[in-house]
Formats: structure tokens, sequence, C-alpha cells
């Protein structure tokens, strides 16, 4: 299993922009994976994969996967999805599904804002025509929702809060964190907030309505980041858009998407139609004569109106982005043998962890176990056979064997 707090990625939108296809595209399982993670899932919750280059061909020795699958050279890591109920305005005042809208993201770490980049669903979600409705009001609707969302929860009872925590002498962040933390926010997104809105170093009830806000919506950005899936990109007026959203939207990711291409590449290859792996930038047809026209022309399209033009669906590339570019995880290998890279079942580099850049050698350990951190020794790279102190900072694709003291009987 994964280790550490298991990072949570959250798929947000209107309705009809084409958030469940995004979702059942992601999470539609690619391969068999022997050790199944996450047993239990809710209804809501899926595992989606990322997608990342495996070290065993560095090392030139194949490898046994356990907690994850390799494939053509490609480790896929399975994370959680949360599909988040669909938005419509005034979410934060209960409107619509707000408050399972609400209720579902405090679980999320990072976020895919689905956006229609076609234009062609109006604000409530309604179908429009293609062109009629512009995709950057809606990234900036989910965002003041949010934010709202936020201000809400942070100012309830500010006043009096204000005034306890100034007088106890507790450190303010402290004391955020902990009133915040029902929203998955962690004091390190609560110093980085304070700082960003210019107000540390003032007292908590010099705070007027302004710096609220402002210190609000600065914990959502940090706290809950977005990515934007500028989905429907197969779509004419969906280029145009994008282009906009880049421009318009500064400091924002967008990913031109389209999730029903996706999901239709992952169905037919799960069906043996064609050979394709998410995030490919093309697909190969293992037997035409399995294709009926309607299918192949619907393939072609695929071809010729997405992967051609944008590189991939973009479903993959949000999902690796959130991970890895915006939550700024790194992959770790740990073996139980330097030498040979595998675990004491003789598995080949079985197991790879997600944990966020900065994790020590130590508190790897203790991610694996308990015991193992407790009574830690060194580590050592299995790449250059060098001894690591318990200060080691783990660097991407580290192979890596904790050795600690056996302990007593």
């Amino acid at each position: 299993m994964l280790v550490g707090k298991e990072r949570m990625l959250g798929v947000v939108g209107k309705t009809n922009v084409g958030k469940s296809t995004f979702f059942a595209a992601a999470t539609l399982v690619p391969v068999e994976i022997s050790n199944r993670p996450f047993t239990t899932i809710r209804p809501n919750i899926g595992v989606a994969y990322l997608r990342r280059k495996c070290v065993h061909e560095e090392f030139g020795t194949p490898c046994n996967p356990q907690n994850s699958a390799c494939v053509k050279g490609y480790r896929l890591i399975p994370v959680k999805m949360l599909d988040v109920a669909g938005l419509i305005p005034g979410a934060h005042r209960g409107r619509g599904l707000g408050n399972k809208f609400l209720d579902d993201l405090r679980q999320a770490d990072v976020l895919i804002h689905v956006v229609d980049a076609s234009g062609s669903t109006d604000q409530e979600g309604n179908p429009a025509p293609p062109g009629s409705h512009d995709p950057v009001k809606d990234v900036k609707l989910i965002e003041e929702e949010v934010d709202a969302w936020f201000y809400t929860v942070v100012s309830k009872d500010w006043g009096r809060f204000a005034r306890t925590v100034d007088t106890s002498g507790e450190k303010p962040a402290d004391a955020l964190a902990r009133r915040l933390s029902g929203l998955s926010v962690r004091k390190s997104h609560v110093v980085a907030a304070i700082q960003e809105a210019g107000l540390e170093g003032q007292k908590l009830s010099t705070w007027r309505e302004e710096e609220l806000k402002l210190f609000a919506s600065t914990l959502r950005r940090v706290s809950k980041p977005m990515i934007i899936a500028a989905n429907k990109a197969d779509l004419p007026e969906a280029e145009d858009n994008i282009r906009r959203m880049r421009e318009e939207l500064p400091g924002r990711i967008v990913v031109p998407t389209s999730a029903v291409s996706e999901l239709a590449l992952r169905k037919a290859a799960k069906a043996g139609y064609i050979d394709y792996l998410p995030g490919d930038p093309d697909f190969e047809v293992i037997d035409d004569s399995k294709l009926t026209p309607k299918q192949r022309k619907a393939l072609d399209y695929i071809r010729d109106h997405v992967l051609k033009k944008w590189g991939s669906t973009g479903v993959q590339e949000a999902i690796n982005k959130a991970y890895f570019g915006v939550l700024r995880m790194i992959a770790v290998y740990p073996v139980e043998d330097a030498n040979k890279l595998t675990d004491h079942h003789g598995n080949v580099l079985p197991d790879v962890f997600l944990v966020p850049e900065g994790t020590t050698a130590r508190e790897l350990a203790y991610m694996i176990h308990t015991d193992l951190g407790k009574t830690f020794l060194y580590a050592v790279d299995a790449r250059t056979k060098t001894r690591l102190g318990e200060d080691y900072v783990l660097k991407d694709n580290d192979v890596i064997k904790i050795v600690a003291a056996k302990a007593r009987r």
C-alpha cells in the first residue's frame, strides 16, 4: 500500500461538462495488479493511476511490482480519486448539491476542475450552443464558490476566537491549523497563506473583513490547488477558448482534455481492439477486422481531432501534473536487498512509494513501519551502495534499503 498521508485527488466541475466521464475514464483499470490497493472504496471514490518511467530499465532487470504495475516500461502507481458532487452558483449557501459538494471537497488535497472548453454548457450546467458560454467564467465561478466556503468556515465566531488566541499566547498558525483541520488543512498551509497574504506578525483580532477574505482565498489556493482540465478539446470552439484561458487565467495550469476520447480508448484497449496505454500519443489497431465501420470512424476521429492536435487526451497528463507538479510528490523504491533490488520474497523492485519532496530516509522508514523508524540505523543507496544517514533527503526515483537494529525479544 502507499505510505504516509495519502493525498486525495478531487474532480470538480459543473454538471454536463464531462466531469463524470473524466472520472470514469481515469478510474477504468488499465491492468490487473496482484496486490490490489485500496480494498475498501466508497462509491464516489475510485482508483486512478500515475504514469512514469520505471527504474527497472536503468538497472537492466525485469521487475515484479506488488503495489503497482509495470507496462511497456512505465510504472502505473495507484492513487485515490474523489468524484465531487456537481456545482452550481450559490453552492456555498447550500444551493443545489452545495452542501454535498463542499463536504466532499474537505477530503481533497488537489483538484482537477473539469471545464467545458467548447462553451456548450451555460452557467447552470444546461446544454447550450457551442461557443455561446465563456469557460473562463466557469473557472472563476468554482474558485469563488470554494473561496466563499473557506471564508464562511474561517470567519465563524471570529471575534471571540481571535481574542482568545491573542490573550492565550498561542501562535496564530497553530490555532488556525487546529481550527481548520476539518478542511484537510495543515499547519504548513496556514503559515504559507499568512505569509502570502501579508498578515505575518499581526494579531488575529486586528484582521478586518478584507483581511479575512484575503486569508481565506489564499488558504484555498495553497491547500486546495487546482488544475484546469479544458474538456471537449476536440470541438472546434475549444481551441480559441483554451488559448484565452491560458492568457486570462495567469498562474493556472490548463490541460486540453477529451475525457470521452480517453474513455473510448481505454474501453477499446480493454476489449483487445487496440494497443493503448493511458497517456500515449497514439494507439495501434490490433485487428482491424474486429472493428465495425462506426468504431473505426470513432477511432480515426480521436486520432485526428485529439491525439494529433494535442498530443494526448489530456486525462493522464492532468493526473500526473496534479501529483508530481502541484503536490510535488516523488517516487521512491524501497528494497530489502540493495544488490538484488528485492524484498524478502525475492520480488524485484516490488513497491513504489509516493512521498513529498523533502522526505528524509528516517521518515521513509517510519512510513514503511513504525519499528523501522524507531530502530533506524542507516539507509543504503542501491545505485552507489553508499550509506546514508537519517537526515538524507530522498530524491525522485531513489532505490533505498533501510537498515534497522533487530528488535529485542
